[in-house]
């Protein structure tokens, strides 16, 4: 059994993965679906940290110490940026489900984007002064 695409297929796979032929709807695009796996993938990681809890201080108290050290804060900015990204882009595309903004897509998705930016700059500046 041959499992390998035909040779138009390959061609339309791969340049999937050239970024110069991507557009601002494109970025939008991949962006919302990057930051959907990574947001489900955070839920998992947080069931498994939470279940430590189980544990009681022992096992609790060491974690708390690891999570407030500056790598760990850097994944937290990281999870706050897949946040923004996803929702204000969420925002963006249910409201052009609703009709509202259609023909403004570009300017509204980099207008979200830059109000995610500074959220975000808020965010991590929050996070490492506590």
């Amino acid at each position: 059994m041959n499992l390998s695409l035909p040779e138009n297929k390959k061609i339309r796979f791969l340049r999937w993965f050239d970024f110069r032929s991507w557009r601002l709807g494109m970025l939008a695009y991949i962006l919302n679906r990057v930051t959907a796996i990574g947001l489900v993938l955070y839920l998992y990681i947080h069931l498994a940290v939470l279940s430590m809890l189980t544990g009681g201080p022992a096992q609790w108290d060491p974690f708390v110490a690891l999570a407030r050290s500056p790598m760990f804060l850097a994944l937290d900015v990281l999870l706050l940026a897949g946040m923004l990204i996803h929702g204000l882009n969420g925002v963006r595309v249910a409201l052009t489900g609703f009709g509202i903004g259609v023909r403004a897509q570009k300017p509204m998705f980099v207008a979200l984007m830059l109000v995610g930016a500074v959220l975000l700059l808020a965010g991590a500046l929050k996070i490492f002064m506590e």
